[in-house]
């Protein structure tokens, strides 16, 4: 068993504003911070937006820091949470789970529940969260949410 304090997750929108610039940065700050203090392992659930953000933010600093982990938990297998998605964002992701150190797929089919309990899953398994917020509904801000319940250190972006 993995101890929670070098386990951080991400949470955040999947519409990201055209310059991510700022939130690139922050995102890099705060997992630099987090591997500081002895973080390994990052999950991310394979989302658009700041989820591959995220993800793609984990695989490009594991050339500085060969030690961190990308460790994707999909809510469902990859052909069905990509379904409505466009051929660009297919590769994207695509590229990304071959890239990712370990992946877990909690489904074996998609459900109306499957985000959710991939959220908590994260959340339940981490000691940190990495989240961009900027509404107070939705899938983000339940799990900022839940994190704060469950009394995870939360670096908001």
């Amino acid at each position: 068993m993995i101890e929670k304090s070098k386990v951080a997750c991400f949470s955040g929108h999947r519409i990201l504003p055209k310059d991510c610039t700022e939130i690139q940065f922050s995102l890099e700050s705060a997992v630099r911070k987090l591997i500081e203090q002895g973080v390994v392992f990052f999950g991310a659930g394979g989302a658009l937006g700041f989820d591959m953000l995220a993800e793609e933010t984990i695989l490009r600093m594991k050339e500085k820091y060969p030690q961190i982990r990308l460790v994707l938990v999909l809510p469902c297998p990859p052909e069905q949470q990509t379904l409505k998605w466009n051929d660009s964002q297919r590769q994207q992701y695509n590229d990304i789970l071959k890239r990712a150190d370990k992946v877990r797929i909690l489904s074996d089919e998609y459900t109306k529940d499957c985000m959710l309990d991939r959220n908590r899953h994260l959340v339940d398994n981490s000691g940190h969260l990495v989240c961009y917020l900027r509404n107070n509904r939705g899938g983000t801000f339940y799990t900022a949410r839940y994190a704060e319940q469950k009394g995870l250190n939360i670096l908001r972006i």
